[in-house]
């Protein structure tokens, strides 16, 4: 562990206590092997002034919701620290009281809760207090001797066991800190939880912090190993939707399953005794609220169902019921990491963002797991106390508050022609009804355009069946499945009679409009089967009902996949697979309309180009977030039951009607 001290950059900060404590938080926060995903918290003690002008003693804390990697001043709310200290000196105190107490000792009552640490933060006799949860120092606290194992290796730290966090733990460093004057410690290291290093100096604070992880590093080093074995397995595709399906169920939503299957992931999942060491319980309680306490150990190939998600489901039940006191109500039993035997490491999740966070900290597990049974065992604690985090009362508050998901948060979807017009569009309100979205495009540009959350752009010539089939299965290997496909893709030539058509103008259109939307199919149908309320959106047109002279390419092209959906829709039906067909008329504001086209089109009706895009009974423009809007609708529950439908959108077209 290398300090990352600045002197000149710390030295722009020397009389802002708040803007240093931000300096060196960061630097701790830059080390995910001290800190991961908002985990750890740091504090520091300054004055103030009231709003009425009186100076106070105020304790500077992390607040909830911030990362030590990014934190700004504004994710240290300040709270009195006279009367912080004085809630150490208690008897007893609920954590639900503890919350409203630090709340109304804060200055600024909009500002972020304060950590749950604040009142250990605040009797800490020093100015700058630092807590980490690093990998090394909990991998030593996590072995069969580890109070043996911490004393030798930190003779300068206060080691206490572990206990509960907040009210309790602080408790109990008070009382330590009463026996034991911590002025003569370079720090405090918490059993299974984590350390503190303290100081009037932040750079003293911070660089102790260095030191004690560098001694259990070089512990490590000298008894163990920190280098693991590592494979490298091909992985069924199939296999993984699969699991996908098993997991969402099991949670009754939505899943994203995303495959870890670097080396020394697989390389983990193919160790023989991996059921054992893997399912021990997390490196510290805290991972618990992402991870749950164990994975979910899956076979190389998973039968039909898999039962291994059934079993861990059951399992989670009865883990419950043990060690429920009476009055809790049950978390969604679902895993959140699977470890799928030789393919990698699985992260369930609502989101990528979510899926991210579990991925990081199955990463960190599987190396402390390894690095632990190398230097003589690996032990996590009881799985009561993991029960006691996962269910804190502070946790449990959180089930009534929870927002309503998006309709299509956690699924997977596939549009194609996605650069511009109702392709864009689409993946646009995919991604804001929650799906993660990928679009297809022949043209380069669909990776800059799609940069928004959620969406990734992806070239992909969908006339050439080896680029769909590689493209579908990056998607998959990514993300665990697929649930939504939209088939935008196409092209519109027009002016060109019957009598006229050129070979060019013929091939091409079909080859795009049809051909290859049945390619397209044939490569997403095998994942769409193993989706979550799966659904096929072909976009259509009002010329398979109403064509027009000069359109005979296009016009075929889209009553052919209007047949070929419907033929899906009867094929799909047993497989849960919607097949449904919206019919766009006169959208504008896409790339097959050039001002020129348009201008010409609006002459032939002897209008202006204004008049000519409201052309419709009811008189309005169509534009492509309308169709977007509608596609993203019929993916939803809202069409549960909708299947094989044809749905115009054009304003009213009497032609049509």
């Amino acid at each position: 562990m290398k300090s990352l001290w600045d002197d000149k950059v710390a030295a722009t900060f020397s009389d802002d206590d708040l803007a240093m404590r931000v300096y060196t938080s960061r630097l701790l926060g830059s080390s995910d092997d001290l800190v991961m995903h908002g985990g750890g918290n740091t504090s520091v003690k300054a004055s103030t002034r009231d709003f009425f002008g009186n100076e106070l003693d105020v304790l500077y804390v992390k607040g909830s919701g911030w990362d030590l990697k990014t934190i700004e001043k504004p994710g240290f709310p300040a709270i009195k620290l006279k009367e912080t200290c004085m809630l150490a000196e208690l008897e007893t105190l609920s954590d639900p009281d503890m919350t409203r107490q630090l709340r109304a000792l804060m200055l600024d009552p909009t500002a972020p809760s304060p950590s749950v640490e604040a009142i250990l933060h605040a009797i800490l006799p020093a100015k700058f207090i630092d807590h980490t949860h690093t990998d090394a120092i909990v991998t030593l606290s996590n072995n069969p001797k580890g109070e043996d194992i911490l004393a030798e290796i930190f003779p300068d730290c206060l080691v206490l066991p572990y206990i509960m966090p907040g009210f309790i733990l602080s408790r109990q460093v008070n009382e330590a800190i009463k026996q034991n004057d911590p002025s003569q410690y370079k720090g405090i290291i918490l059993m299974h939880h984590g350390v503190f290093t303290y100081s009037e100096d932040a750079k003293v604070a911070y660089e102790n912090m260095i030191e004690l992880v560098t001694r259990a590093e070089e512990y490590i080093g000298a008894h163990g190993t920190a280098e693991h074995p590592t494979a490298q397995c091909e992985v069924d595709l199939l296999d993984l939707a699969r699991i996908r399906k098993a997991v969402s169920e099991a949670r009754g939503c939505a899943q994203l399953a995303m495959l870890d299957q670097t080396p020394d992931a697989q390389g983990f999942a193919s160790l023989p005794k991996v059921a054992d060491i893997a399912t021990r319980g997390p490196i510290t309680p805290d991972h618990v609220i992402r991870t749950k306490r164990i994975p979910a150990i899956i076979d190389t190939k998973p039968a039909e169902g898999v039962p291994e998600i059934a079993q861990f489901v059951a399992d989670y039940k009865a883990y419950f019921e043990a060690n429920n006191p009476g009055d809790l109500q049950i978390l969604d039993p679902a895993p959140r990491v699977g470890i799928w035997r030789s393919g990698g490491s699985i992260a369930f999740g609502s989101s990528e963002k979510e899926c991210n966070i579990i991925a990081d900290i199955a990463r960190h597990t599987r190396w402390a797991i390894q690095t632990g049974e190398s230097i003589g065992g690996w032990e996590a604690l009881p799985e009561k106390d993991i029960f006691e985090l996962e269910y804190w009362v502070l946790e449990q508050a959180k089930l009534g508050k929870s927002s309503t998901p998006k309709p299509h948060q956690g699924k997977i979807a596939i549009v194609t022609g996605a650069n511009s017009g109702i392709g864009k569009a689409t993946c646009e309100a995919l991604a804001a009804d929650g799906a993660v979205v990928v679009g297809l495009d022949v043209n380069p540009e669909v990776v800059a355009q799609l940069t928004g959350s959620g969406m990734t752009g992806m070239v992909c010539d969908l006339t050439d069946s080896a680029s769909i089939n590689a493209a579908v299965e990056q998607v998959v290997t990514r993300y665990g499945g697929l649930d939504i496909v939209v088939c935008n893709a196409g092209i519109f030539k027009s002016g060109e009679r019957i009598e006229d058509h050129t070979e060019q103008t013929w091939d091409q259109t079909l080859a795009i409009n049809l051909t290859a939307t049945q390619r397209f199919l044939t490569a997403t149908i095998p994942y769409l089967k193993l989706g979550i309320n799966a659904s096929i959106l072909v976009v259509g047109s009002r010329n398979f009902a109403a064509p027009g002279p000069g359109a005979a390419a296009y016009s075929v092209s889209k009553a052919g996949i209007t047949q070929l959906a419907r033929v899906a829709a009867l094929e799909l039906a047993a497989d849960g697979v919607r097949v449904n067909v919206v019919h766009p008329d006169a959208v504008f504001d896409t790339a097959l309309w050039t001002q020129e086209a348009l201008a010409q089109s609006a002459a032939r009706y002897g209008l202006t180009i204004e008049e000519y895009k409201s052309k419709n009974l009811l008189g309005r423009e169509i534009r492509s977030t309308d169709v977007a809007r509608l596609l993203s609708t019929v993916a939803s529950d809202v069409f549960v039951a909708t299947s094989g439908a044809q749905i115009p959108i054009d304003g009213g077209n009497d032609r049509v009607i």
